[in-house]
């Protein structure tokens, strides 16, 4: 479908009077418990507290739905009025579930009911460090595990019998991918954008993981990883050159107001269990695994996450029998969704047109 962007020359004007106020009359908020699941999985449920200060939210994960009934209902100029499912949507490393609000916007408009998790660490779910900028997990399979079962309940509520996609960020790429080998019918497509399949550690993998290894046995694992900082409210494009600027600056502003969306660093654990994930995506019989068709967007300036083990990935996958490709975007930063809508355009409709169609396997991809 023809998707018409927001105008980045009024860009926060646009998502404060017209995207955020339909969003809220579409939107149910909730807190999801993880504790069954994860002691299915052989996982001790972590207590973790809420930056809210509910004691009634601790353990709990943070989420945010949006259905396309009640935003069909709104009548906003370019809706399609035809429902075709949900999508669930796991963010990346220190992002939070509003991060989402624009892409969330587009979704529903092509008639999607849209789930949005916020990883546990992340945005106001429990956290299990007293730092509210770090990221900590004990065990990458709770991400798993997590999102999961968030899509088997709440997801699929909101698909109503309708395809139930995934769509995936960076660090939520990784558990994306994870969660399509070890559950490969609970998805119907799964668009990885950008995915952290093996994140970029400025060393080689191997060595990382056994660096990293021994300094949490020497009890850095809550540690902040070396040469990192604090959220601090100072605006800059620096690692973003060439990103919008009225994307970023409505990102930052994000941040300022709302001290659960100051994630911003990594504790050591955290790097080793991103390590551990690594690994395991890329067993090759994990691989053969998944059964759920894969759109992998690629970023050609990424400074994050590496792109070569993103293309074994997909090759493995392919090697598998399962319906897999690959979209390289030369250009573009990480964060795909982030850039001007030159690049932003494109890869949506991309991604739009691969869920809607039915027959996926296609030379355009």
């Amino acid at each position: 479908m023809q998707v018409t962007m927001i105008d980045e020359a009024e860009y926060a004007e646009t998502m404060t009077r017209v995207v955020l106020p339909a969003l809220e009359q579409c939107r149910d908020e909730g807190w999801f418990d993880p504790g069954t699941a994860e002691k299915a999985a052989g996982l001790e449920p972590l207590a973790g507290g809420a930056l809210d200060g509910d004691d009634s939210h601790a353990g709990k994960l943070h989420y945010l739905c949006y259905d396309a009934a009640k935003f069909d209902a709104i009548r906003e100029q370019g809706a399609t009025a035809t429902f075709r499912g949900a999508i669930v949507i796991s963010h990346g490393f220190t992002e939070f579930a509003e991060k989402y609000d624009e892409l969330v916007w587009y979704f529903l408009l092509a008639g999607y009911s849209v789930c949005v998790l916020d990883h546990r660490g992340h945005g106001k779910s429990a956290r299990n460090v007293d730092n509210h900028c770090m990221v900590w997990i004990d065990d990458w399979h709770r991400y798993v595990v997590d999102l999961a079962a968030f899509a088997q309940t709440i997801g699929q509520q909101y698909a109503a019998g309708m395809p139930l996609n995934l769509f995936c960020h960076s660090m939520g790429g990784g558990i994306g991918a994870a969660v399509l080998e070890r559950y490969p019918t609970l998805f119907d497509k799964a668009v990885l954008s950008a995915p952290m399949i093996a994140p970029a550690t400025g060393m080689p993998l191997g060595v990382a993981r056994v660096l990293v290894g021994v300094l949490c046995k020497l009890g850095f694992s809550r540690k902040r990883v070396f040469g990192q900082s604090d959220f601090t409210p100072e605006f800059s494009m620096k690692g973003n050159e060439g990103a919008s600027q009225a994307r970023e600056r409505w990102y930052f502003k994000l941040r300022c107001e709302h001290p659960e969306y100051q994630t911003y660093c990594a504790a050591f654990e955290w790097v080793r269990q991103a390590l551990k994930l690594s690994h395991a995506v890329l067993n090759p019989a994990a691989c053969a695994e998944v059964e759920t068709p894969i759109l992998l967007f690629q970023s050609g300036r990424d400074i994050w996450v590496l792109n070569k083990p993103q293309n074994r990935f997909i090759q493995m996958v392919k090697d598998g029998g399962s319906e897999a490709h690959i979209v390289r975007f030369p250009e573009s930063r990480h964060e795909i969704f982030s850039m001007p809508n030159s690049t932003f355009k494109p890869y949506l409709e991309q991604i739009l047109k691969f869920y809607d169609d039915p027959m996926i396997a296609s030379a355009s991809y």
